[in-house]
């Protein structure tokens, strides 16, 4: 039985607990939150075993397991740093913390340690991803030249969000949500993916803006607008744009020089994969209006129903770091990726209006494929 610790109750701990009854052979040890109703209703609900102070959860959290660190943002870099200095393995819930030279400092002392330290969000592990990741290794596309990738989450400002609530009642963090904000919540979904094709970023040219003031809460706010240019060492010109104010679009479309690869579903595991040829007709240049579908063999891996905007297996990540260590491997979620990924995150999100281009000084390699997708 594998072994899992979960450090956070609030709204996205439902979401992980929801995936974890559809993985086989993961057991939850423990459970701690700051806020003893929250953490006793959420333990009530699920049948978890609760602990009563960080100090015990963290002593009795089991040797070889992996702690899941769903606190909010603001608390990661010294709750992550807690779980490495009391030898544990940490998955973190995005972002792995608010500033680089934070990253920089839990990346250094998990190597230091001997011990696995990755970030959420874990989609690029799902069936989605894998499979776009299949068609460009297959170049059924051909060279990739540009990538579009969208991650639009329509007018949140005048949502109905304060009525969101999680399967045991915690609320969606709104303040909390607007003053990390979308980019630093929301950019990895599809940054995940790209650099797990391509490996490192190397220029990031990016604008950010706070678009709607007077959001719900206590400021200062953060950007609800960033557009980057991203330049990879090994791949395409990106451009990726996050807000939550231009209406709902999550697609991404990958340019190659015999058609386009596309799907419009980051938050779906099983979204559609489709290429649509470029051809001719009667000297018209065009994309075939009825694109073909890619597939990747089934089984792939466990899926999930979908809940509000979403139908992503969250435990696959969790799943991939105690599978690796069973298996004495790298783990895909490197301590690597999880620090370039914050990187080019925050090199967006805190981009404002003249920052320019902006050099990456982390790298990483690509992803290995999952076994399914090769």
């Amino acid at each position: 039985m594998r072994r899992i610790s979960i450090l956070g109750c609030g709204f996205v701990a439902d979401l992980y607990l929801r995936s974890l009854q559809a993985m086989e052979g993961i057991e939850v040890a423990g459970v701690y939150d700051r806020d003893a109703a929250r953490l006793d209703r959420f333990c009530t609900h699920w049948g978890l075993p609760a602990k009563d102070s960080l100090t015990r959860f963290l002593d009795e959290a089991p040797p070889g397991g992996v702690i899941l660190n769903l606190t909010n943002p603001a608390a990661h870099y010294e709750l992550n740093r807690a779980c490495l200095e009391a030898g544990h393995h940490v998955y973190c819930e995005k972002p792995l913390a608010m500033e680089v030279a934070q990253a920089r400092e839990l990346h250094a002392l998990a190597a230091a340690r001997g011990l696995l330290l990755a970030s959420a969000p874990c989609s690029v592990l799902g069936e989605t991803a894998q499979t776009l990741g299949h068609a460009l290794r297959k170049g059924i596309a051909g060279t990739p030249r540009a990538i579009y990738a969208e991650l639009d989450d329509g007018f949140v400002p005048q949502a109905a969000y304060e009525k969101w609530l999680s399967e045991t009642g915690a609320p969606w963090p709104y303040e909390d949500e607007f003053r990390v904000g979308c980019t630093l919540e929301h950019a990895g979904y599809y940054l995940g993916w790209l650099i797990s094709w391509f490996g490192s970023v190397r220029t990031v040219v990016a604008a950010s803006a706070e678009t709607v003031p007077d959001k719900t809460g206590n400021g200062p706010m953060a950007p609800d607008l960033s557009v980057a240019t991203l330049f990879f060492e090994n791949g395409p010109v990106t451009r990726l744009t996050c807000s939550i104010v231009a209406p709902h679009d999550h697609s991404i479309r990958i340019v190659g020089d015999r058609g386009v690869l596309s799907c419009d579903a980051a938050w779906v595991n099983s979204a559609r994969v489709r290429f649509a040829k470029r051809m001719t007709i009667r000297r018209r240049l065009m994309e075939n209006p009825f694109p073909r579908r890619i597939r990747l063999p089934q089984p792939t891996h466990p899926k999930v129903k979908r809940w509000g905007a979403a139908a992503m297996n969250f435990m696959l990540g969790p799943a991939e770091m105690l599978e690796a260590l069973e298996q004495a491997r790298p783990c895909r979620l490197s301590a690597d990726f999880a620090l370039h990924m914050t990187e080019v995150t925050l090199a967006i999100q805190n981009a404002g209006e003249t920052t320019g281009a902006q050099a990456m000084t982390t790298r990483c390699d690509p992803m290995e494929p999952m076994p399914w997708a090769k």
